[in-house]
């Protein structure tokens, strides 16, 4: 009877020791942003192929410095080329970042939602941060600094 106590006492620590291991891989893995291929970089700035982007669809970059892991990301709206941190002045110091689905980006923290084509005009609160870019002989270009100065962020 003892015997068959100290096994069912056992099973459950393994069991208790299984759970916690597996909760904690699961919320390292929800809790971390994403990291997506690094942009060209020409110089003192990032270069964007412009005509490499999919109308109204984000496309996502991680620039490395300082050892933090800056993300980005550039579409092309009819109205041109805009850029945005994978960040937003609310939600950033939880590193999760957006996903895009169904011509929106969502916040992956708060579950924000917001069309693409409404971005420009969006300030403050959950919509990403715009940063600096400029059109240039069919590429599009983000200084360096820009990302650098932004760091704060992630």
């Amino acid at each position: 009877m003892l015997m068959m106590k100290h096994r069912l006492q056992q099973r459950q620590r393994r069991a208790y020791s299984s759970f916690l291991l597996f909760a904690v891989i699961i919320f390292a893995a929800c809790a971390n942003q994403p990291r997506y291929p690094a942009p060209a970089r020409n110089g003192a700035d990032f270069v964007v192929e412009a005509a490499s982007l999919q109308l109204e669809t984000p496309r996502f970059f991680t620039y490395q410095y300082n050892g933090k892991n800056i993300s980005f990301f550039v579409m092309r709206i009819n109205t041109g080329v805009q850029s945005y941190l994978d960040a937003c002045a609310s939600c950033y110091t939880h590193k999760q970042g957006y996903r895009y689905e169904d011509g929106a980006v969502t916040c992956r923290h708060c579950n924000m939602k917001f069309p693409v084509y409404k971005l420009e005009k969006g300030l403050g609160g959950c919509y990403p941060i715009k940063i600096e870019g400029k059109p240039v002989n069919g590429k599009y270009l983000i200084p360096v600094a820009v990302l650098e100065k932004a760091s704060d962020k992630f």
